[in-house]
């Protein structure tokens, strides 16, 4: 059975930094895509950075202070934010899937920038 536990959201300050982590198990992590969306009050979950086959794709409001990484040996894929913005509050949630249709989702980490 395949679970996702985000960690490492929080409070921040502005231009503070945070990187979120996604243990994942119960499926062969490193033959999967990796995402990360955040959902904002009220609103659809939006993606935020994806890794396939080696490919990264940012929005582009995270572009050039978001990283997305993965470590298969941990089965453990990342997410660095720097210079984190008030408008970067939300919910974070990692999600690992494959063309074929497998997709899983973790639970959720908070994220708030506020000073």
């Amino acid at each position: 059975q395949a679970h996702l536990e985000e960690s490492g959201g929080g409070l921040v300050q502005p231009g503070g930094s945070l990187r979120l982590s996604c243990v994942t198990s119960g499926f062969a992590f490193a033959k999967f895509g990796v995402k990360w969306y955040r959902q904002f009050p009220g609103k659809q979950r939006e993606l935020v950075a994806s890794l396939t086959s080696g490919i990264t794709h940012y929005a582009p409001s995270v572009k050039g202070r978001f990283t997305i990484s993965r470590d298969n040996g941990q089965s453990t894929m990342f997410l660095q934010m720097n210079d984190l913005k008030p408008e970067d509050t939300a919910v974070y949630f990692c999600n690992a899937f494959q063309f074929n249709g497998d997709d899983y989702w973790g639970q959720g980490t908070q994220v708030t920038v506020s000073s």
